[in-house]
């Protein structure tokens, strides 16, 4: 019986169930979703922004270490040739001078030292195989020559390397790689070499100047990228499965990296990615981020290296095997999915229980209270389980309702005896009532029709006779001139004209008076045919001054009146517009079905785009003998037209503004 009644109540009552379960399940089931999916989206970032930034610090350590090597360098350079060794063995002569070359070049690790005059003609070399004149155009070689030792790194051509030393052009050597996702190149092989190289200026035993020159090609040189790999990435600074990795590039070209193309192989002569390409060695930009490394994804830094001259010509990278972090971010979020599952697998039956406690006392009572609401006022909620507020509220309803229906009773029998009182007093007003406003208006008509009626029988008395005479005294005159009355053709025309004016001003004044002596016989018509019929009358009016008709037909009713009457009325309208638009312009004439004031009816307009009136102007319109086409009207045209359209239980109404055209609006009821 319950859930019948339950049923019954509609959506207020199921509303109670589901609001209290998303209250009891909202902070389980949403928000602390939402929580940890935003907890979860930051840490996220964080521990993304941790990899970048310990990449960062990865790449200052791996610069310092170049940086070191190009000072160390200069400063071995600078040691050498202010030694006294190297003083006591340039006295010697060549041979002493080139064994020193050789041993020191071999205790600094480096690939060539080789003293050269600043004409470029070689004095001593650690080789052999150096040839006689080597380039002085370095800017770290012309710094010498100017006093001041110098350290950087330059890109030597093939030719150069050879000068130096054959050995050195081979080992600079590299056959390209195809990678994916580089610049399209022609190039099958680098041949350029990446040189560290430092000059000193020095004194030969005669006290001539002389240069000396040394450095370290870094092309191949799996030494100088082994360390920076161990400095970085020391033994388990990176979890298990991660792999740190150091790589130098020679423009977008790898010469010398511990990456593995596969396994005993490394990645030399393979390029890096048109991206990291554009950011770092076409705009100078530092990468900081993740990059695909020949056949994985590493989080990844580069930085730009600058020749002597102070152009890009390649890169240093480090970076970390990605996919060892991604799979821990993984396994957390998965962790802490799993937690959280479990966690509402086990508390939302618990939520859901005591919701049930809560929201099933409620829906009886709301059950109550929907059946109070349609009428049954016998309804009760009865016993409930819970013995908290709730329970206390439906005992206290039952006892409230109880009292309801006792009051209820009462009051019915009171409203019965008091509404038989109101409809016998309120009946003898609306009787009296409605015979006051019939008397009045009667009075006022009949005191208005008579006045009127007196004048107009006095004007047409007044009036008819003298144009009767006149009227016949032009026949007798035109009879007695005969033919000479042609003469006067032109005149006798106006004098009819005017005659027949005065008569019409006479009918109109009739008209206004008694309309119910012209009346004609009601027929129902179609608004829009009767327009339609209307247009060819005020066709020459329309034509001379140049106005364009829109017409709109969408009314489906009829109306009931007498169709003369409703022609006139429109004509009227017409004619008033057209004398409104003297320089052209657009005339509108729409109908509609439209209800007022709870009556079916049809709506006729006439609107205008001419000169408009004032507001004052409009107010007086209807008035009779009111015109404002001063010699041409008599004022009484839309008067008449308000009577006729009255008559039918209608309305007409303008809405105008000056400069912005006239709407006229005549309502009519529906033909029944």
């Amino acid at each position: 019986m319950a859930d019948a009644a339950y049923s019954g109540a509609g959506p207020p009552a199921r509303s109670v169930r589901y609001r209290l379960l998303a209250i009891a399940l909202l902070p389980m089931l949403v928000i602390l979703p939402l929580l940890l999916g935003v907890t979860v989206y930051r840490w996220d970032t964080k521990f993304d922004a941790a990899l970048i930034s310990k990449v960062n610090g990865d790449l200052t350590i791996a610069h310092q270490y170049l940086a070191r090597i190009l000072e160390n360098t200069g400063e071995h350079i600078t040691a050498l040739g202010g030694s006294a060794r190297f003083r006591d063995v340039v006295g010697k002569g060549r041979p002493a001078l080139t064994e020193l070359l050789g041993d020191s070049r071999k205790q600094l690790d480096l690939d060539f030292l080789y003293i050269v005059g600043s004409d470029g003609i070689l004095l001593a070399s650690s080789s052999e195989e150096t040839g006689t004149r080597l380039r002085t155009d370095w800017p770290i070689i012309r710094a010498a020559i100017d006093g001041r030792p110098a350290t950087a790194i330059d890109i030597f051509d093939p030719e150069d390397l050879r000068r130096l030393s054959p050995a050195l052009a081979e080992r600079a050597r590299l056959a390209l790689v195809p990678t994916p996702n580089a610049l399209p190149t022609d190039k099958s092989e680098e041949r350029r070499g990446m040189v560290v190289q430092s000059a000193s200026p020095i004194l030969l035993g005669d006290g001539s100047r002389a240069i000396l020159v040394g450095g370290m090609l870094l092309n191949q040189n799996l030494l100088f990228i082994d360390t920076i790999n161990d400095l970085v990435y020391r033994a388990a600074s990176l979890p298990e499965g991660s792999q740190g990795t150091a790589t130098l590039f020679l423009d977008d070209v790898r010469i010398s990296t511990n990456v593995r193309l596969f396994e005993g192989r490394r990645a030399l002569g393979t390029r890096v990615s048109v991206a990291v390409r554009s950011a770092v060695l076409d705009h100078g930009e530092t990468w900081l981020d993740s990059a695909f490394v020949v056949n994985d994804w590493y989080i990844s830094a580069y930085e730009p290296i600058a020749d002597s001259y102070g152009k890009r010509v390649g890169m240093l990278y480090v970076g970390f095997l990605e996919a060892p972090f991604t799979a821990a971010k993984y396994e957390t979020v998965f962790t802490i999915a799993l937690v959280f599952l479990t966690i509402a697998v086990a508390s939302v039956p618990i939520f859901l229980k005591w919701a049930r406690a809560i929201f099933t006392p409620l829906e009886r009572v709301n059950v109550t209270i929907g059946k109070v609401e349609t009428g049954d006022l016998s309804a009760r909620t009865g016993p409930v389980d819970s013995h908290d507020e709730i329970g206390r509220v439906a005992v206290h309803l039952d006892h409230l309702l109880d009292q309801l229906q006792q009051r209820d009773k009462e009051l019915r029998s009171w409203n019965e005896e008091l509404n038989a009182r109101v409809d016998e007093r309120t009946r003898e007003l609306q009787l009296a009532n409605h015979k006051l406003e019939a008397t009045t208006k009667q009075l006022i008509m009949s005191e208005k029709l008579a006045a009127i009626g007196e004048i107009t029988a006095g004007v047409a008395h007044e009036i008819n006779n003298p144009v009767a005479v006149m009227q016949g005294n032009l026949e007798v005159i035109r009879s007695v001139i005969g033919e000479k009355a042609k003469l006067a053709k032109t005149e006798f025309r106006l004098l009819d004209e005017q005659i027949h004016r005065i008569s019409q001003i006479v009918t109109k004044l009739l008209q206004f008076a008694r309309p119910e002596e012209f009346a004609g016989i009601l027929e129902r018509h179609a608004p829009g045919k009767i327009i339609a019929d209307c247009l060819p009358l005020v066709q020459h009016l329309l034509g001379e001054a140049l106005i364009e008709v829109s017409s709109e037909d969408s009314a489906s009713r009829l109306v009931l009146m007498n169709r003369t009457e409703l022609q006139q009325v429109i004509v009227n309208l017409i004619v008033n517009a057209i004398h409104a638009m003297p320089d052209g312009g657009v005339l509108s004439l729409l109908t509609s079905d439209r209800d007022r004031e709870r009556r079916s009816g049809v709506e006729i307009v006439v609107a205008d785009t001419g000169i408009g009136m004032a507001k004052e102007v409009a107010a007086k319109v209807f008035d009779p003998f009111f015109t404002t086409k001063r010699q041409e009207g008599t004022g009484l045209g839309l008067s008449i037209s308000q009577t006729l359209i009255s008559r039918q239980g209608g309305t007409i109404t303008v809405n105008s503004r000056p400069g912005k055209g006239a709407t006229f609006t005549i309502w009519l009821p529906e033909a029944t």
